[in-house]
């Protein structure tokens, strides 16, 4: 049996062969992926002249605005950023923005300093947990100047009555957000019960998928096990559905970690996909106040060549789920990066929901033999199977995971990692950009009806501050057909974007810098003049 692709180990071989063979490879995607210009390129001050565009900060500094919360029902979007966290009208960005201010403490600011973090970009309260906690409460977590701390703000019942300020006395953020704000915190707040992405420790140590501001147990990955979580960035959650029972639906945390060989030597980075059952509350004997439901399995995004090398980009940058209407048609998009020495580039990949499910239900990995090696598990699976919620359509007589029996706790705690990796619809990326002057760093999908079809319209941020809209045209055979409609820039400065928010309702995308949040309209005929219907 042999290794699975996700989880492989490179052959052996000369330095002068590998950098021979990388530097071929590199110049074949290049000569084979001319690189598309945008039609229409729109500079920061064209938009400004427009009327489709709204640009907002609060300084001229650098504040790291990088949590954008959309509320479309309450016509709102919260931005969290330094010391700062703000309620936005979505129509219009400018018109009367609320603002909260809540730096950090002087004492931990001094505290913070003293142990030799950056006094501008670490020693501040950079806001990262943004959440809608009731109808009219949101809970929110900062990084407190390396001592991570939240507080509930009023929001008010309805946008009108203008209510916008800190309602709590602060209390500890930490297994909530991270200390160090260089280090993304993911979060998604159910039935005002918190789960985080983060970093756990000060010295960023310790990693973890934490269940907090429960009733119940708090809960968490295993520590310190590499099976688990091996120095996680992690990059998004959601909660998707499984089948139509809800105790079934599951969380999803998207992240990119480094995978270690057997002795303990760090190797590739490689981007994974881990899931949870909300409802774990841990095992009776083992797992105690841990998951009991953990899995996670490798996401492939790469290029095959005519000559059967593959090109890999490992690194995900960002994701966005586009519904559809079945819950397993779901789409999930990547921004992908590949930064080795030799090769560099970014692509898109996009996954359907069915075909993650059907790596999450197969074989699970396992390793053996006298180098440790990969394969795929052939005893017996345990009843139910690993990674099964309690109380779902498989599961009925249970309804806790205290109730899983031994078997199936200690089986998921030595295999937690699938063995089948998750490759994207048509196994190759739908945008790939490699001899370009930039990268991509995050992505929205808007889709659009047209007379012939639905299309998928990307807007993809780049790292030096503008927008590109993308489309991929469905009778696309091969890699470089994909249409760059506008490239809009954003901001005045190069500042890589660092996240995208679109309203389907108001038709509206809004983007973030360090250096501010601008809004633009996903539509702009008068830029293509006679040839736009």
């Amino acid at each position: 049996m042999g290794r699975p692709e996700g989880l492989a180990r490179p052959p052996l071989v000369s330095a002068m062969a590998l950098s021979l063979l990388a530097l071929s490879l590199l110049s074949s995607v290049v000569s084979s992926l001319q690189q598309p210009l945008p039609r229409v390129f729109l500079s920061f001050e064209d938009l400004q002249a427009s009327q489709s565009f709204e640009h907002y900060s609060i300084s001229d500094k650098a504040m790291d605005y990088r949590i954008l919360q959309m509320d479309e029902d309450q016509d709102r979007m919260y931005v969290g950023c330094k010391d700062h966290v703000l309620s936005m009208d979505i129509n219009n960005i400018t018109h009367g923005t609320l603002k909260v201010f809540w730096p950090a403490s002087t004492s931990k600011i001094e505290e913070c300093q003293m142990a030799g973090k950056d006094p501008t970009h670490g020693c501040g309260n950079f806001i990262r947990v943004v959440q809608p906690y009731n109808r009219t409460h949101l809970f929110m977590c900062g990084s407190g100047a390396y001592s991570p701390v939240c507080v509930y703000i009023n929001r008010g019942r309805r946008p009108e009555e203008q209510v916008f300020h800190i309602d709590s006395r602060s209390e500890s953020g930490k297994g909530r957000c991270s200390f160090n704000p260089q280090v993304n915190t993911v979060s998604v707040m159910l039935n005002q019960e918190l789960f985080s992405g983060m970093y756990i420790d000060f010295m960023g140590t310790d990693a973890a998928i934490f269940r907090s501001l429960t009733k119940r147990n708090a809960v968490r990955t295993d520590q310190h096990n590499s099976k688990w979580l091996s120095e996680p960035i992690f990059i998004d959650a959601h909660l998707i559905p499984d089948g139509t029972d809800p105790n079934d639906s599951k969380l999803y945390f998207f992240f990119r970690e480094r995978l270690t060989d057997n002795s303990g030597n760090t190797k590739n980075i490689h981007t994974m996909v881990a899931r949870v059952c909300p409802n774990d509350i841990g095992g009776q004997r083992s797992l105690v106040n841990k998951w009991t439901t953990f899995l996670k399995a490798r996401m492939v995004c790469s290029v095959l060549e005519e000559d059967g090398t593959e090109t890999h980009f490992d690194e995900l940058e960002s994701m966005f789920l586009l519904e559809t209407d079945q819950p397993k048609g779901l789409l999930v998009f990547g921004v992908f990066t590949s930064t080795s020495s030799v090769f560099k580039g970014s692509a898109v990949c996009v996954y359907n929901m069915a075909d993650i499910l059907t790596v999450f239900n197969g074989p699970f990995a396992h390793r053996e033999g006298p180098n440790f090696q990969w394969v795929a598990f052939q005893g017996r699976i345990p009843y139910p199977r690993p990674g099964t919620c309690p109380g779902g359509a498989f599961t009925p007589d249970i309804q806790t995971t205290k109730e899983f029996p031994d078997d199936v706790v200690t089986f998921v705690r030595n295999h937690p990692v699938m063995f089948n990796p998750i490759y994207p619809v048509g196994r190759r990326p739908l945008v790939v950009r490699t001899n370009a002057d930039y990268k991509y760093t995050s992505v929205a999908v808007d889709q659009v009806m047209a007379a012939d079809g639905n299309y998928q319209v990307l807007f993809l941020g780049t790292d030096k501050g503008t927008v590109q809209k993308v489309i991929v045209l469905p009778s696309n055979h091969s890699l470089h057909e994909d249409l760059i409609l506008e490239e809009l820039e954003v901001f005045k400065n190069q500042a890589p974007v660092t996240n995208l928010r679109i309203s389907s309702k108001k038709q509206q995308l809004y983007v973030s810098s360090e250096f501010g949040v601008s809004q633009v309209s996903l539509h702009r005929c008068h830029a293509y003049g006679s040839a736009c219907a």
